[in-house]
């Protein structure tokens, strides 16, 4: 068994470099051969098992000419893809994963001994090639077509989806950015949806100026016409106060979709609660009393009267109670319409996932449209870590964060070996001891064998 000898183009071995502290120690360096990023090939079985990327093959159209197409579309759309689920959120960590063997063995299949794009050819791929008005809405579709084909492997009879934007600040000049004065800065204000999975049903990049809830059917619409015919006994919506729209009630009962979505406090919704407003007479408990309501009520704008929840929080050594209303068609009890809307922070946590672990908020191209391939990028990145988390992990590692997986799963050292029929990586066993990768395998493996929608 031996190692490569000139690499996949012949890279030389130059003499090796020495420290001082042990004179033992000798410094070489082999990038063709070896890779920081081992456990991006467990994302790739998973990805092969369900088909995900294969699907860009048909969704995408290349309109490169000449040498320019050296790089089939699927390899580097597969380079743009895996790359960010490695943690390289742009194009400049290019050149190094082209000579990377495991990155060489994502994108080039079975061309091992050929490099993967380099910087300038993703850059062209990302914001040329993606930015066409028909990759760009290929693209946003995209997140939708792979949950489609994941949604019968999770075998659950409701859907719950979770509407909420985000900040995204930029440190330049580029197309769309404006300041917005509630996040104190000059950014971009994206908009997300998430199923009750942590799967990011929808997004779309928007300037920063913007309302929360801008543009919030051109978003929403195509999610819930995925799911018109699906055969799902329930579906539901929860938002924030910014989503109380009377249009958005409408449009969701319209399309049966029950809601939870906060309500902003006024006059008249506080009179209806006024005797819960009055701190009981005697000493205050030292611990938290809740108390609820629930009343039919009908703002001017609205097209009818609807049914609203309040809940009245009284806290130890607080002067005044903490009150929140929200106004809902689910037929439960006051606690568990509360304890439902309340589960809506989950969204707050998948958006902070995808800041730290994919960095989507690094937007620094200079047009719109190349940033928002980034974004759709990175939202695809950013579901199939989560598919891998809510799919494979084994139990005694499921509570990993997308964070874990990268700096404990992907960031594994691997050293290629060249045979003459086949391709060894050696992986660092650290984190991930071989018994848990042979498990999460076999989970794969099974997951490929059941029939996947079309």
């Amino acid at each position: 068994m031996a190692g490569f000898q000139g690499g996949v183009t012949g890279e030389s071995i130059s003499a090796p470099l020495e420290v001082g502290f042990d004179r033992r120690l000798k410094l070489q360096f082999h990038g063709a051969k070896l890779s920081s990023d081992g456990g991006l090939l467990l994302f790739r079985e998973l990805d092969d098992a369900l088909g995900l990327t294969e699907m860009a093959e048909w969704e995408l159209r290349d309109n490169r000419t000449g040498s320019n197409s050296r790089h089939g579309m699927t390899a580097m759309f597969r380079q743009s893809l895996f790359g960010r689920v490695g943690g390289y959120d742009d194009v400049n960590d290019a050149g190094r994963l082209a000579r990377d063997p495991v990155m060489r063995l994502i994108a080039g299949g079975k061309d091992f001994d050929r490099f993967a794009a380099s910087e300038s050819q993703m850059g062209r791929f990302e914001t040329n090639t993606l930015t066409s008005p028909k990759n760009l809405a290929a693209l946003a579709d995209l997140s939708g077509k792979w949950i489609d084909r994941v949604r019968q492997l999770r075998k659950r009879p409701n859907l719950i989806l979770d509407i909420d934007s985000s900040v995204s600040p930029v440190h330049g000049n580029q197309e769309g950015s404006a300041y917005n004065g509630h996040f104190g800065c000059s950014c971009y204000h994206p908009l997300f949806v998430f199923n009750q999975f942590g799967d990011l049903e929808r997004c779309a990049l928007r300037p920063g100026n913007v309302h929360s809830a801008h543009d919030w059917q051109a978003v929403l619409d195509p999610v819930i016409k995925r799911y018109r015919w699906s055969g799902l006994w329930r579906k539901y919506l929860r938002a924030d106060a910014a989503f109380a729209i009377p249009e958005l009630f409408d449009y969701l009962e319209a399309n049966e979709f029950g809601y939870a979505i906060r309500l902003r406090a006024n006059k008249v919704l506080q009179r209806r609660i006024a005797y819960l407003l009055k701190r009981r007479p005697g000493r205050p408990s030292n611990k938290i009393e809740r108390h609820y309501a629930n009343f039919t009520y009908q703002a001017n704008s609205w097209s009818k009267p609807r049914r609203v929840e309040a809940k009245v929080e009284w806290h130890p050594g607080e002067l005044f109670p903490r009150v929140g209303f929200v106004v809902t068609t689910l037929t439960v009890s006051d606690e568990r319409v509360f304890e439902f809307y309340n589960r809506r922070g989950t969204a707050e946590q998948y958006i902070k996932e995808g800041k730290h672990a994919l960095k989507w908020t690094r937007l620094s191209c200079q047009t719109f449209k190349a940033n928002e391939v980034r974004l759709q990028l990175h939202a695809l990145a950013y579901n199939l870590s989560n598919f891998l988390r809510t799919l494979v992990l084994p139990e005694t590692i499921a509570d990993w964060s997308l964070t874990s997986l990268r700096d404990r799963m992907i960031k594994i050292g691997a050293k290629a070996i060249r045979h003459a029929r086949s391709i060894i990586l050696q992986l660092a066993e650290v984190a991930v001891p071989r018994e848990l990768w042979a498990q999460m395998l076999t989970t794969i493996a099974g997951l490929k064998a059941r029939p996947q929608a079309p």
